[in-house]
């Protein structure tokens, strides 16, 4: 249990704690996923080296006025939902942006401004399952990290976790046991 909280309060920390320790010339793009019993919830977060970051705020700020309205957010957000891609079992799931925060250009020119994308999905309920998310959001200067919660629902155990070498790549094998609510509701009377 102890070592279960320790695992838990680095991966928060993770989460919280700003990046400045990437390279200037990448665009950093943290990714944790979440699982629950019927969905999967993905936090990016990305970051914009100095060199990149006139690059990445013109696809932002596409109306150059050095301000993001919340129609360029969403815009730019719709653009990296785009490039990503999240299946389970081989089959396409059909991920919905829940929240986006941007902070400041000024911010995003100086490397330090975080952008945060949090979407989610519906998952099929129980058995063992194979999750696989893919980002080629702006891969020429990017630069992956992906990694999965524990999940807080016991009835999820991760089996397995692959990625490869850019970890653009990310497959979360899993078991879903019923739960005993479950069970019992197939009992005859």
């Amino acid at each position: 249990m102890k070592t279960r909280r320790t695992v838990g309060a680095a991966l928060f920390l993770l989460l919280i704690a700003p990046a400045f320790a990437h390279r200037l010339d990448e665009y950093l793009q943290a990714t944790m996923i979440s699982l629950e019993r019927e969905r999967v919830q993905v936090l990016m977060r990305l970051v914009p080296g100095v060199a990149v970051s006139g690059r990445v705020l013109a696809m932002i700020d596409t109306d150059g006025d050095g301000a993001i309205s919340k129609a360029e957010q969403h815009a730019y957000a719709a653009l990296v939902l785009h490039d990503v891609s999240l299946a389970i079992d081989g089959k396409n799931l059909a991920p919905r942006l829940v929240a986006a925060s941007f902070p400041e250009t000024s911010l995003i020119k100086e490397g330090l401004g975080e952008i945060r994308l949090t979407f989610e999905a519906k998952l099929p309920d129980g058995g063992h399952r194979r999750l696989t998310f893919e980002n080629h959001h702006q891969s020429s200067v990017a630069s992956y990290m992906a990694n999965c919660l524990v999940p807080g629902d016991r009835s999820i155990q991760v089996v397995a976790q692959a990625r490869n070498e850019r970890q653009s790549l990310y497959q979360l094998e899993y078991v879903q046991s019923r739960s005993v609510g479950d069970w019992f509701s197939l009992t005859p009377h």
